[in-house]
């Protein structure tokens, strides 16, 4: 046997069956979460749906907390909706992926563009696989592109921009555009008033 093959087996490896159950998340009863999952592939996710009004009424239906003026487009996902609130007049992009097992709030006239996936949820990868989720806050004004993925923790402060493709995490000034994995920030997204850097 070669030195990196004995190397290899002092590796440790996590028994991903004694990991702890992600149900722990679910805040809702098995029935409900099982009911949340029909009425996700037919109503939100559905491709053939084209009404955001109906998709919008589904997830208040089982507690999303949605503003007036919202658009829902076809082919979204929403993990726990009842851990989901969004303001007044923001757009949801074709294909976006809400894996919120922790509480994502959405701020007023924010866009979600396509294919963008929001996610608060991780796994203790050092101890036991453990589910470890953070919030994920998007203030008002926020876009974010297409394709990006925002991790849990992420707070985006009002009218920062994400490049698409980018991945972002923590914090995210106002006014701000970020770019890259990981997103860093790069120029105002807005012409900055004197005095103000």
């Amino acid at each position: 046997m070669g030195s990196s093959e004995t190397a290899g087996e002092e590796i440790p490896v996590i028994p991903l069956k004694d990991a702890p159950g992600e149900k722990t998340a679910w805040g809702r009863p098995a029935p409900v979460v099982y009911l949340w999952g029909i009425f996700e592939w037919l109503f939100v996710t559905n491709a053939l749906q084209v009404s955001s009004r109906l998709r919008v009424s589904v997830l208040r239906l089982f507690g999303a907390k949605i503003g007036s003026g919202v658009i829902f487009r076809p082919r979204t996902r929403v993990k726990f909706p009842w851990k989901l609130e969004i303001g007044d007049d923001c757009w949801i992009g074709e294909g976006v992926w809400i894996h919120n097992q922790d509480q994502v709030t959405i701020g007023h006239d924010v866009v979600i563009s396509q294919e963008t996936m929001i996610t608060t949820g991780s796994h203790a990868h050092r101890r036991d696989m453990a589910l470890i989720t953070k919030p994920v806050v998007i203030e008002p004004g926020v876009w974010i592109t297409s394709r990006c993925l925002l991790l849990g923790g992420t707070f985006a402060r009002r009218s920062a921009l994400v490049a698409p493709g980018s991945v972002a995490s923590g914090e995210l000034d106002p006014n701000f555009v970020y770019a890259g994995v990981p997103a860093e920030r790069g120029a105002a997204r807005f012409p900055l008033t004197e005095g103000v850097k």
